[in-house]
């Protein structure tokens, strides 16, 4: 059997006389500092960058139920949903260029971006045609989100392996957290004639400068910059690397169906404005458990183990979304739903680390997967709303939702027992 090299703490081939190809788990380097002041900053910043991305993207239902109803009343549904689309799609393929680019020079290269994303929020409230809201919306706050994302999970993963998918956890946890309070301040500031959309979104702007601005003072790099290549295309020819890269894009196809749609179907089944306002912040404030108790375990019973039934789970929710109709099981799908999904997010990263041959790869290794992963974010919610536009009910989606899901599982599952061929083993 090859010997390990225990100063990556990562994994590496297995050339064991049977000529198997698998991959075997590698001692954690004791250059990891796994935890310390400087450590719990960076994810503190990490913290703050996910709170004003992915958190702030969580709110989108809220923009597409206030765009049909007033500025883009003439567009459908599946039109209106492309913004939102293009920006997911951004936020993970711009970690295409904001990873690689951390591994080279650092954490330095998070200041234009972080500069970009309160630009593109500010400019937001300008806007009053589709095509504003494409560009300024979609494509600029997108591309500026991952380019900010990417770099800071690169920069936690740094410093934790043993604790890194909690760490990442608490990190992405943000983003859930984003997600409760944006939708609720936005609903209570759209409502408010007095302030309307234009101000209600410049406050959102100051909101996220202010949680960039710490973000810019904690993260910083720990490791040297990579020299060689900026990308590594080359990864793709490693089985495992690929399996999880597209295993994630399917789960990422039909995840994020329900912020977009939830609700707009909890409304159509009879459900009042005010409370269906509020789905998404219930779904969110799950979330945030989901986020960080499935790290937590990880750690101690398999990356890979939670995050195929995280996702096992989301898809079967997703499936039986088709019969929930009462405000209570909405309620109680949408809580469900937000902890299940959220492990989804809080684990993706530690997994794709975990088939990275040395640490100071991760960025470009994020980047690549979250690139492919991007393609899946463009076109899962705009196929929903094609599908309910044509039929104008919400079963095709979420059949369409939890397909894809599932075999997001299936694709982990082969790829996991590629790893290690035991079927319960840690991993």
């Amino acid at each position: 059997m090859s010997t390990p090299d225990v100063s990556l703490g990562q994994v590496r081939p297995d050339t064991s006389e049977n000529g198997s190809n698998r991959l075997e788990r590698e001692k954690p380097s004791a250059e990891f500092p796994e935890g310390g002041a400087r450590a719990w900053m960076v994810v503190l910043g990490a913290f703050c960058v996910s709170f004003s991305t992915f958190g702030y993207m969580n709110a989108f239902g809220v923009y597409q139920d206030y765009y049909a109803k007033h500025y883009l009343s003439n567009e459908t549904s599946s039109n209106i949903s492309w913004i939102g689309s293009v920006q997911i799609c951004f936020l993970f393929s711009g970690s295409l260029i904001g990873g690689p680019l951390f591994d080279r020079y650092g954490a330095s290269i998070i200041h234009v971006p972080a500069i970009a994303v309160v630009l593109s929020v500010m400019t937001t409230s300008l806007c009053k045609r589709y095509y504003q809201f494409m560009f300024v919306q979609g494509i600029l706050g997108g591309i500026a989100s991952g380019m900010l994302f990417a770099p800071v999970m690169t920069c936690v993963s740094h410093y934790f392996h043993k604790r890194r998918a909690a760490a990442l956890g608490m990190t992405v946890s943000g983003s859930s957290i984003g997600g409760v309070i944006f939708p609720i301040a936005l609903s209570k500031m759209l409502a408010n004639e007095s302030l309307g959309f234009g101000w209600s979104v410049r406050i959102v702007g100051f909101i996220i400068l202010f949680m960039l601005l710490i973000a810019m003072a904690t993260v910083r790099e720990r490791l040297p910059p990579r020299q060689g290549k900026v990308l590594l295309p080359s990864a793709f020819t490693r089985a495992p690397y690929t399996l999880v890269t597209l295993g994630i894009s399917f789960m990422m196809w039909g995840l994020f169906t329900p912020f977009f749609y939830l609700p707009q179907n909890a409304h159509s089944h009879g459900m009042d404005s005010q409370l269906s306002s509020y789905l998404l912040s219930i779904l969110n404030a799950a979330s945030v458990f989901g986020r960080i108790l499935p790290g937590l375990v990880a750690d101690e019973i398999g990356r890979f183990n939670i995050l195929i039934l995280n996702s096992l789970c989301t898809g079967v929710l997703l499936l039986c979304w088709i019969g929930i109709t009462s405000n209570t099981s909405i309620i109680v799908f949408a809580v469900l739903y937000g902890f299940f999904s959220g492990g989804i997010v809080s684990l993706m990263s530690p997994c794709i680390a975990q088939v990275t041959p040395s640490p100071d790869q991760i960025g470009a290794h994020l980047g690549m997967s979250m690139a492919v992963v991007g393609i899946a974010g463009l076109t899962g919610t705009p196929i929903c709303g094609a599908l309910l536009e044509r039929y104008g009910v919400y079963t095709q989606p979420a059949i369409f939702s939890g397909v894809v899901m599932l075999a997001g599982v299936v694709l982990v599952v082969v790829a996991r027992l590629y790893l290690q061929g035991k079927v319960l083993a840690v991993m």
